[in-house]
């Protein structure tokens, strides 16, 4: 990736599946302290919904920045990153058709995948272990559990003080 890059970490929560989801986003740009985002919530979610509406809102941030900047997204749900950047190719060559049934999920996969195939050249998907301790994706894993506590369907963002107390706010 370039110097003029911006890290986003997206994440998923759901309570039971199906159940209470909300996803949420931590973007990190320079030196400067993380933009926390939380949102989406939905009264019957799943996680890989969850988990696939905090990318799509990743891939939109990254779309309406200026085209000289360059994203690294890290997500924990290899399902979502290859739902839109791999298996999206063969089963929109099918029409949207899986060997063996129905694609799950298939309206944000396809709203996401269409993001993404614009964006490709700019964009990287990278995985990154759950729960594994790493600032981005547990600040991201905060905001998806904020997101079901505070029931907000649009996203908002997250004014803090500091890291910390995000991280005393317990797993999403």
């Amino acid at each position: 990736m370039k110097v003029n890059s911006i890290t986003i970490y997206c994440d998923g929560a759901c309570k039971g599946n199906p159940g209470k989801s909300g996803s949420g986003l931590a973007i990190y740009h320079g030196k400067s302290k993380p933009t926390l985002i939380y949102g989406k919530y939905k009264e019957m979610g799943t996680n890989n919904t969850a988990e696939l509406n905090a990318l799509y809102k990743a891939l939109l941030i990254s779309s309406q920045m200026p085209t000289l900047l360059n994203f690294i997204i890290y997500c924990d749900s290899k399902y979502s990153i290859d739902c839109v950047s791999k298996w999206a190719y063969g089963w929109k060559s099918r029409g949207w058709i899986k060997k063996g049934g129905e694609i799950k999920n298939l309206e944000i996969i396809k709203l996401a995948h269409e993001l993404y195939d614009t964006l490709k050249d700019r964009v990287e998907l990278k995985y990154v272990k759950g729960h594994s301790g790493v600032e981005g994706n547990e600040l991201a894993d905060r905001m998806a559990g904020y997101a079901i506590v505070s029931k907000i369907d649009e996203y908002k963002k997250y004014d803090y003080e500091s890291i910390d107390e995000i991280l005393e706010m317990g797993e999403g």
